[in-house]
């Protein structure tokens, strides 16, 4: 009988704690945000998912009534921001953008993560990005066709810098490489910018970027354009053939960004996020800000955390396939 009560007695203490730590959720959600929040950028300034990220995060914070302070991260192609990210405290006030390299890609590239798909929950995608290849200015090739030619007389001397191996940027490489069927040197910076100013320097033959990064470089003739890996022609650079219309319809590199939240934060507060973001990329300054950059925003149906749930789960698959041998590299 004393047995029974006990039990009795600290089901009641576990159901009225539930209870208490429920409202409490609840409230802490409704009220939520209270203070400036962080969004983990995982490469360095100035690069496509940093200027996507100061983007949408001006006009997140006029949403929220908050600030959205961006905090760059940067190291072994995203992961150290995403490590960063998934020890956070679940509560809406640390979230990360991430692409295809950052949130699928690098487990297969790196193995032993500290992370998993499962230790984020998606908040919403926010953009979709088309892969560029730019060569310094004086690289001996005026178009794909000879690029190719003269990459296949000098195997492994061409190099292309990109934002570190598992980032977007990366993967536009390896798939630019396998489809011409060349052997080029793939070199890994902290970020796109960097590569960028190597690229403008000369220190490296050309860039695998993003148009949102590397557009106003291509318009201002710092470095020269070569292939864009999209099925359409970009309206900020109308002469850049796309990879069809070069002669190498295989390369394809349209990617994608999206906002991720710590696992364990509150549905309510995901929902808050979510129409944060929905909002943001809708408001004239990012739809402004997007197409100046060759970036487009989701549809109206793509807004939601299970689109961007199916994304990611569909990548992670695909680069095991593709990217096996660069396991533990």
């Amino acid at each position: 009988m004393i047995s029974f009560l006990v039990k009795r007695a600290l089901a009641a203490v576990a159901a009225l704690t539930f209870a208490t730590f429920s409202v409490a959720t609840c409230a802490s959600a409704q009220d939520y945000p209270k203070r400036p929040i962080t969004m983990i950028v995982p490469f360095a300034a100035g690069g496509t998912s940093d200027v996507i990220a100061r983007a949408v995060a001006e006009q997140m914070g006029i949403a929220l009534g908050q600030t959205i302070v961006i905090e760059n991260v940067a190291g072994a192609g995203g992961s150290t921001a995403l490590a960063r990210a998934s020890r956070a405290e679940p509560d809406g006030y640390t979230i990360a953008i991430g692409n295809a390299g950052t949130n699928a890609a690098t487990y297969t590239i790196y193995p032993k993560l500290p992370f998993t798909p499962d230790s984020f929950i998606p908040i919403a995608m926010v953009a979709k990005t088309f892969g560029i290849i730019a060569l310094r200015k004086d690289f001996p090739a005026k178009d794909l066709k000879e690029f190719i030619a003269y990459a296949k007389a000098n195997p492994g001397k061409i190099n292309l810098g990109h934002a570190g191996v598992g980032s977007s940027n990366y993967l536009i490489c390896k798939s630019f490489v396998t489809s011409a069927g060349i052997d080029a040197t793939l070199v890994g910076y902290r970020g796109a910018a960097p590569a960028l100013t190597d690229a403008i320097g000369g220190q490296i033959d050309g860039v695998c970027d993003a148009a949102a990064s590397v557009s106003q470089a291509i318009n201002d003739k710092l470095v020269k354009a070569l292939v864009v890996g999209s099925t359409v022609r970009l309206a900020t650079l109308p002469d850049l053939p796309t990879s069809a219309e070069a002669g190498l319809p295989e390369f394809e590199a349209q990617g994608w960004n999206g906002l991720f939240t710590p696992k364990g934060t509150p549905p309510a507060v995901i929902a808050k996020l979510n129409a944060a973001a929905r909002t943001a990329v809708e408001t004239d300054a990012v739809k402004k800000r997007f197409a100046d950059l060759s970036t487009v925003a989701p549809d109206s149906d793509e807004h939601t955390p299970e689109v961007l749930q199916k994304l990611v789960t569909r990548d992670v698959e695909k680069y095991r396939k593709m990217l096996a041998d660069d396991a533990n590299k």
